[in-house]
């Protein structure tokens, strides 16, 4: 397995910093332009002195060293270390987590190279399992020249069999591979999933052993993905220091090796682990994740915001505002501290679709509406086509982007109220040179690292979801009653008289 990807070098070198516009910075050619946060130099000065007061330099520190920051679960965070391609040792109390991941590369390239004769993947997860394999596939579908390998990828996450009659009325059963994703191997909606396409299979008249050669699972419990059937060579391990969210870049990411290549899964590691050198090495004053970060807080101490919009203007990137908004307000939607404090600032909520269909959308609110919401503008230097018209569509994106940031920035004065746009709404400009695997994994990197630095501000565990639980809790009472077929449900401490009333709505 080569340790460098084909187009890019892991270092961090800076191709374009003598051209930056005013307000830039830069990193792995990535630029952050935040000229329009009217953040003056005064302002940045004591942003950067209260993340220092609040220990981020040392946060970033322990996080790389594999301390144990997510208190709450007594686990280290180190999904870093799966994008490793240098291989420096990263020792967890005491031992090097390197040679496991590196052996789980070795098979991931191992499988890509004997995968022949397969028309349809389902890949089967739901979450963390599910967005991030989701946007790259989709993302990476766009890069001219890719190589697709002529396989149909499909992703089953919801329990609604819509999506599960949609999938399976196209794959062709003898031809199709089956991975099943879940860290603890007991989410309910992808077990219930996996057992409907297990059954799809033999219904299709496959027989046992084509079935065992066809499922393949991603898991921290090797033990239940045995139990379910899946023999040992085709289960794929990931850790319990690898948060759900922060799991594409283990052998979740399989999808994408698949689709389009190990190399190309290895640039998008390699994109992401340049820009954690970048995260590690650099001083607060030029560090793209924490001045992201220090705006974002600004933003919510001097005008009280509650949102922001990530607008990437590029279709391949519609999905990446879906990914973002669990990374950020799973991470950081908390109301107490470390220390089970209340707190005054967690994560704003996050929206976002591709421009400029987003313009003919939301961005009357945006601009007009009584909300500030900073924007994060995404752009691509580079076409994403070879279309005759690539240049010129290209171009008209890029001016309807800088356009919409100026018009928020200034807004408009005119007689009539109705036409007047108030302006002093603040956003950043993140340049990409292009968009391939390199600069799609240095761009996820970057938002993780991001949300890790929010939550040492916050002083927010980033790492844990308690509020995710309590729900899935209730779920289980609730789906009895339903299975019972009574009109005749009464409250109870598990079910509301609310809910009960519904229940017997439905079940009548």
């Amino acid at each position: 397995m080569s340790t460098r990807p084909r187009s890019k070098p892991l270092q961090t070198k800076n191709t374009l910093s003598n051209s930056l516009p005013n307000g830039s910075h830069i990193a792995v050619d990535v630029v952050l332009d935040t000229a329009y946060q009217s953040i003056n130099e005064a302002e940045w000065k004591k942003l950067f002195t209260l993340a220092r007061k609040n220990q981020v330099e040392e946060f970033i520190a322990d996080m790389f060293a594999g301390k144990h920051i997510n208190q709450s679960e007594d686990r280290p965070v180190l999904h870093s270390a799966l994008r490793n391609l240098s291989r420096v040792p990263v020792v967890l109390d005491g031992q090097d987590v390197m040679p496991a991941v590196t052996d789980v590369w070795r098979r991931i390239e191992a499988l890509c190279n004997k995968w022949v004769g397969v028309t349809d993947v389902i890949h089967i997860g739901i979450g963390g399992s599910d967005f991030g394999p989701r946007l790259a596939i989709q993302a990476l579908a766009h890069v001219p020249g890719i190589d697709s390998r002529n396989m149909r990828m499909h992703f089953l996450a919801n329990i609604d069999t819509a999506e599960l009659a949609r999938i399976l009325d196209r794959a062709q059963p003898n031809s199709t591979r089956v991975i099943i994703v879940s860290k603890s191997f007991t989410t309910l909606e992808t077990t219930m999933n996996a057992k409907a396409v297990l059954a799809w299979l033999q219904d299709s008249g496959c027989t046992k052993n084509q079935i065992a050669h066809s499922l393949f699972a991603v898991t921290a419990n090797v033990s239940a993905a045995k139990a379910f059937g899946i023999e040992e060579e085709n289960i794929y391990p990931f850790w319990d220091w690898v948060g759900g969210r922060y799991s594409v870049w283990s052998a979740v990411g399989l999808p994408i090796a698949l689709q389009h290549g190990f190399k190309t899964f290895e640039e998008f590691l390699a994109g992401a682990h340049a820009m954690d050198l970048h995260f590690k090495n650099t001083r607060l004053e030029d560090n793209l994740p924490v001045i992201m970060a220090l705006a974002l807080l600004h933003q919510q101490k001097k005008r009280g915001i509650k949102a922001y919009a990530a607008i990437p203007y590029a279709d391949a990137l519609d999905l990446f505002p879906k990914w973002l908004q669990q990374l950020d307000m799973e991470s950081n939607g908390k109301s107490v501290d470390r220390d089970g404090n209340p707190v005054k600032h967690s994560s704003p909520v996050v929206f976002g679709s591709a421009g400029s269909n987003a313009q003919h959308s939301y961005f009357q609110l945006l601009h007009q509406g009584t909300e500030i919401i900073p924007v994060d503008f995404i752009a691509i230097r580079k076409p994403m086509s070879t279309r005759p018209e690539a240049i010129e569509h290209h171009r008209i994106l890029l001016s309807n982007c800088l356009a919409q940031a100026q018009a928020l920035a200034h807004g408009k004065v005119a007689d009539h109220p109705n036409d007047v746009y108030p302006g002093n709404r603040p956003s950043n400009l993140l340049l990409l040179p292009e968009l391939n695997a390199f600069y799609l994994g240095a761009l996820l990197a970057l938002y993780e690292n991001r949300a890790a630095t929010l939550g040492a501000l916050w002083n927010i565990n980033s790492f844990d979801q308690p509020g995710v639980e309590y729900g899935k809790v209730l779920a289980k009472p609730i789906e009895q009653a339903l299975a019972s077929h009574q009109a005749d449900i009464q409250a109870s401490d598990s079910i509301d008289a609310v809910t009960a009333s519904r229940i017997n709505f439905l079940n009548s």
